[in-house]
Formats: C-alpha cells, sequence, structure tokens
C-alpha cells in the first residue's frame, strides 16, 4: 500500500473538472434510417412552405364559399397523389379526398356528411366560409422557420419532420467510440469456473449496457492483467481508434492497482480521488489527441455509480446532447438517510406514487459490493456530508434513473 499524492477532489468540482475537458466530438451526416437517437449537429430551418399546396382536412367537395346553398355539378375528383385538373368555376364542385390538393378556383371544402348528392350533382349548406377544412400553404411551416435546434436529440417525430421537409441525410455529432477493458488477476470471463481467489468479471457487462444505454459504440477489450508492461500494452493499440477509454478496477493505492500510473504515463491526471461515497477512487485523465479515459473503481456499486455521476454526462455532451445530467424530481424519503462524515453520497432508492407524490425508500444495504443495491433502483439520493442527515418525511431532489 501507498498514501495517495492525488488531492481529495469535491465531487462537485470533479464533476465540472470533467465535463470542462471533455471535447464535444464532430459532425457526420447520416441516413434517416440511422439517424434515431442521434443528436442534431446544426439547426434545422424550413427551405419550403409545408404543406407545399393547400390539402383537404376531410373527404367532401371544393367549393366556391358564394355558392353556399346552391346544387352544383360536379366536375371530377381529386385525391392525395391524384390532383384534379380543371377549374372549379361559380356553379361546380369537386369532390375532394383527405390530402388531395384543392383545386383551382376553390377557396372551402365542405364534409361529405354535410350535402346532399344526387347523381353528378351536390346541394351544399347555405353559409359557408372560405379557409374551411383544408390546410393553407405554409400552414405548418413556413421558409425561415427554425424546425429543430441543434442538440436535439432526433425521435420519431423529428425524423418525421425531416423526411417532411425533404431530407435524406441529417448532420449529427459523432458516437463516441469507447474502449472498455477490467483490470484484476482476480477476475475470471463470465461462463468460466473461476479458481481459488477468482470472481466473474461482472462489471464489465454491467458497464457495457451503461455505456450503451449512454450512446456510446464500444470496443469490449476484456479482461487486462496486473503488470504495467502488459496492461500498456493491453490499451495501446485500440486508444488508437478509441475517443474514450473506461476501465473498472486497479484505480485504488495497492501494489496491484496500475491504472493511475498507466494514464499518467498516457497523458495527464485530472481527478485521482473524489469525496464522494460510493466511488472514492475514481480518476479521470485527458490523452493525446482529444481522447479521455475513466478508471472506476472495481466494487460493482461504485462502478455504476461513478459512471452516472461523470462518465454518462461526458459521453452526452461528446454527442453534443444539451441536456447532460439525468433528469432529478422531488421525492418524499421514508427513511432516515444517515450521512457519511467528510464524502456527498449517493444513495440508492426504490420510489412508489402516493398521493400524488413519489416516495423513496432505501434498497437496504448500501454497501459499495452490494450490486442488489443498486439493482431495481429508481433513482439516486444525493446525500450531503456532514454529522447531519435527512430524516425521513423530508422533500429531497433525487437524480431519476427509471420511473416505477
Amino acid at each position: 500500500m501507498r498514501a495517495s499524492t492525488y488531492p481529495l477532489l469535491d465531487a462537485d468540482e470533479a464533476a465540472a473538472l470533467v465535463l470542462e475537458r471533455t471535447p464535444v466530438l464532430g459532425v457526420e451526416r447520416v441516413k434517416l434510417a440511422d439517424a434515431t437517437g442521434r443528436v442534431l449537429a446544426e439547426g434545422m430551418v424550413g427551405e419550403a412552405p409545408l404543406p407545399p399546396f393547400p390539402s383537404s382536412a376531410v373527404d367532401g367537395y371544393a367549393v366556391r364559399a358564394e355558392d353556399g346553398g346552391k346544387t352544383l355539378r360536379v366536375l371530377g375528383e381529386s385525391a392525395a397523389g391524384r390532383p384534379f385538373q380543371g377549374n372549379v368555376a361559380p356553379g361546380t364542385a369537386a369532390r375532394i379526398l383527405t390530402g388531395g390538393a384543392l383545386p383551382d378556383g376553390a377557396d372551402t371544402v365542405v364534409m361529405v356528411e354535410d350535402v346532399t348528392v344526387v347523381g353528378e350533382q351536390v346541394t351544399v349548406p347555405r353559409e359557408l366560409r372560405a379557409g374551411t377544412n383544408f390546410h393553407a400553404v405554409g400552414a405548418d411551416l413556413r421558409p425561415g422557420d427554425l424546425i429543430l435546434r441543434a442538440g436535439t436529440q432526433l425521435g420519431p417525430a423529428e425524423i418525421g419532420i425531416a423526411a417532411a421537409t425533404g431530407r435524406a441525410l441529417l448532420p449529427v455529432h459523432r458516437r463516441p467510440r469507447v474502449g472498455l477493458m477490467s483490470t484484476g488477476d482476480e477476475l475470471v470471463e463470465v461462463g468460466k469456473t473461476p479458481g481459488r481467489g477468482q470472481i466473474p468479471d461482472s462489471n464489465r457487462w454491467a458497464l457495457l449496457a451503461a455505456l450503451r444505454e449512454a450512446g456510446a459504440d464500444v470496443d469490449v477489450l476484456g479482461i487486462a492483467p496486473d503488470e504495467a508492461g502488459a496492461l500498456r500494452a493491453f490499451v495501446t493499440g485500440p486508444l488508437d481508434r478509441a475517443d474514450a477509454l473506461v476501465t473498472s478496477g486497479g484505480v485504488s493505492v495497492g501494489t496491484h492497482d496500475l491504472v493511475k500510473p498507466l494514464l499518467e504515463s498516457l497523458g495527464t491526471v485530472h481527478v485521482g480521488r473524489v469525496k464522494l461515497k460510493p466511488g472514492k477512487p475514481f480518476t479521470f485523465a485527458t490523452l493525446d489527441g482529444g481522447k479521455v479515459a475513466f478508471g472506476l473503481p472495481g466494487f460493482p456499486v461504485s462502478s455504476l455509480v461513478t459512471f452516472e455521476v461523470f462518465v454518462r454526462p461526458a459521453l452526452r455532451k461528446m454527442q453534443g446532447h444539451s441536456q447532460l445530467q439525468r433528469p432529478t424530481l422531488p421525492v418524499r424519503l421514508a427513511y432516515d438517510a444517515r450521512p457519511t462524515a467528510d464524502r456527498t453520497e449517493y444513495q440508492r432508492v426504490t420510489l412508489r406514487r402516493e398521493g400524488g407524490e413519489l416516495v423513496a425508500e432505501t434498497t437496504g444495504s448500501q454497501s459499495s459490493s452490494r450490486l442488489m443495491s443498486l439493482a431495481g433502483a429508481h433513482a439516486l439520493v444525493r446525500v450531503p456530508a456532514g454529522e447531519k442527515g435527512i430524516s425521513a418525511g423530508t422533500v429531497v431532489q433525487a437524480l431519476i434513473l427509471s420511473l416505477p
């Protein structure tokens, strides 16, 4: 064992430092089919009106409002994609279907249930108003209108808007390419029988799921040995094609904790210890070429909590998201949240709805090795360091992982 030479940073200070030194990735153009979940890199502005022609909102008859109360001769039909080519003159009408183009000369559409049809003649109500029952040119969008802002995450509606405005390719920020590895001679691949003193490598698979959920493309590197030279060789090649490196384990102060020295040799370590429970040994470094590296603790809960607090917001910044943090909501504590004297703690809770509010219940033992404290948790409650806890019944803000 050796004493750490890294200053013990406040958790908020460390989180701000991580975001300050994390770059936003470059822009690429992707097909609509590949754009789901991506973040728009440039604002989208209307270039043409939408709809581009007046289109009927109902099935009915296109007429002139001045012909209200009359029996009109039906000239033909305007259907979606098959417009009526003639002109609706006084005393005439055109049958029109939803989505059909309003014929020239017509200024209103009468719904089919409001007319009387005999052969090729239609009698319309007396009181008609121009502009009724059709979408005017530019009703949805006019040239120059801002459609979507840069930083918008593209979901079904946004992609639909892009398609409606004729955009086959969209400018989006690149997804971060992340190299993910575990460290430790005590680890074996999942599915293999552990030897004496060994355990399955669970962290890598938990972090793989978290990384993918956060939008990253992941290279799963495997388990690195606890030997300095071999560890360096293990990451050198993958780093050439990665934007970020995420490691699990090997960031404490034991003689086999080699990740911090490795990151020092490859770049600059900015965060080496944090006033955070769980997650005190969390490490953050910048590497050559604008790459970033996150050394997460080996205890399962420490690994995932530090991912939520530090790594996920950084990955979202890389992708150009405007909202980096998970949402927070007020919750009422159903338990006494005991503090840690010198570190901010993120306690895992489940939520239930009660009387119009969310009530938070502890998931039990908050040990950093007890992954069951996080499995099924809906939120993280931030408990400030100090001697004074938070009493049951107090309303606090919680970081929402999912909602019940």
